[in-house]
């Protein structure tokens, strides 16, 4: 912050008030009270497109016979999320037709996103990878934009649901849906899936119980839309439409971003670099895991059992304590510990690589890997939302969750390539190293917030 700047360090909108002046009981009652509640069941439909457009799909790929070079660069279809601050302003401003006056600007949003990732899924369940990988990437991308829109409402509804005290709480109760989405995303789809196969057939790639998989992920959308309807909005007065082109661009698209800037300074590019690169280390890997898994001879069912659900809980594990130590502790800290944690875990899939194909140390493996993820997940939410401003939400924070993952998304893309040339092993070690310029950037932001 220049110095001749009023505005304090940490500015006011950010500052979390001192741990001490909350108990350990009232930190937790928050995690009952109805809008964390509803941020579990908003979550789940934020949590079920992510992985039937990478993980889950990586897999069915995979097991379809297709290559891994093509799979790491089709995973580029998760740039949506990466690119969501370009429409963000839209839905943080433009109230739609018919849908607005009825559920409020945010739900409506949430409605039209939601129907966009069903019809979206319906579309991939149709296409076989084998002959039209084309229709089915063009559909993944449709169900990966209405995610994406998804999530930019929905991150915006739940800034705004409470003040910035409670936000900690509201972002692990949000993860524990999210995760819970995964759970049946990843485990759901796959369980499915294997019971879906013809007997007759096993051991070659069968569409048709994708095809069965994709068809009832579209359905469990239904939770999403039953949440909206059942979920309250806080009403503000509606944004006034600017009268001319100039006024709507200054408005929408450069008031939220120069906003952000103008109140952090020259240490808005600070900040900026960490979100950019602090989840780097787990979102590079993750794009191979489903492969790995398959080229090390594990089954759907224990992949289901292990990865996607005993894995996902440890990481609702690590998410309630991500959230109730930022609560206490700051974020700062546990975004350290978050950091650390999720780089050195990518060791053990080196070790895993090395093992080979072994229930008991997949489950160590993946163990320590989610918890560590939890933990950063939910301290790292916490934290961006600590850096939007009200009036400009869904804006500030799409802006700021994009950038998260645009260079970890990006150099993902490669991930593939870089495991056909060099094997697993180098691939979980190189994840691992280049989370270490994170540690540094937390350092560095340690000293100007210390909390």
């Amino acid at each position: 912050m220049k110095s001749n700047d009023p505005t304090p360090w940490p500015p006011q909108e950010a500052s979390v008030p001192k741990a001490q002046t909350r108990s350990w009981a009232e930190s937790l009652a928050w995690y009952l009270s109805p809008s964390s509640l509803r941020m579990v069941a908003l979550g789940f439909a934020a949590g079920l497109p992510l992985l039937l457009v990478l993980g889950t799909l990586s897999f069915r790929l995979r097991e379809a016979g297709i290559e891994r070079t093509t799979i790491g660069f089709l995973s580029w279809v998760g740039l949506a999320y990466a690119f969501k601050w370009a429409w963000a302003p839209l839905v943080d401003q433009v109230r739609l037709p018919g849908l607005s006056a009825y559920l409020g600007r945010r739900r409506a949003w949430l409605f039209l996103s939601q129907w966009l990732i069903i019809t979206g899924l319906i579309g991939m369940a149709y296409c076989e990878p084998q002959e039209h990988l084309d229709r089915l990437v063009m559909w993944a991308v449709w169900v990966a934009f209405g995610s994406a829109t998804q999530d930019i409402a929905l991150d915006a509804y739940r800034i705004e649901s409470e003040s910035v005290v409670h936000q900690a709480a509201l972002a692990s109760m949000y993860q524990t849906g999210y995760r819970l989405g995964m759970i049946w995303a990843g485990a759901g789809a796959l369980w499915i899936a294997a019971r879906a196969e013809s007997t007759a057939l096993l051991g070659h790639y069968q569409n048709d119980a994708w095809k069965v998989s994709y068809l009832v992920m579209a359905a469990s959308m239904a939770v999403g839309l039953l949440s909206v309807f059942g979920s309250k909005e806080n009403v503000q007065a509606a944004p006034s439409q600017p009268r001319t082109a100039q006024q709507w661009i200054q408005d929408v698209l450069v008031a939220p971003f120069a906003e952000f800037f103008s109140r952090f300074g020259w240490h808005a590019w600070v900040i900026l670099s960490l979100i950019g690169i602090y989840r780097i280390s787990d979102i590079v890997m993750g794009i191979m895991a489903n492969p790995f898994y398959i080229d090390m001879g594990y089954t759907k069912d224990e992949i289901a059992m292990v990865t996607k659900v005993f894995g996902v809980f440890m990481t609702l594990l690590g998410a309630f304590l991500g959230g109730l130590l930022s609560s206490r502790w700051g974020h700062m800290r546990v975004l350290m510990w978050g950091a650390i944690l999720s780089a050195a875990s990518n060791l053990l899939f080196a070790w895993l690589a090395g093992v080979g194909h072994a229930f008991w140390a997949l489950v160590w493996v993946i163990s320590v890997d989610n918890l560590s993820g939890g933990i950063a997940s939910a301290a790292f939410i916490a934290y961006l939302s600590s850096l939007t401003k009200v009036q400009y939400s869904a804006s500030q924070y799409a802006l700021l969750s994009s950038i998260m993952l645009l260079a970890p998304k990006w150099l993902a893309g490669f991930s593939g390539y870089f495991v056909d040339q060099f094997g697993y092993p180098l691939f979980f070690f190189s994840t691992a190293l280049i989370g270490l310029p994170v540690l540094l950037l937390i350092l560095w932001l340690h000293r100007i917030e210390p909390n």
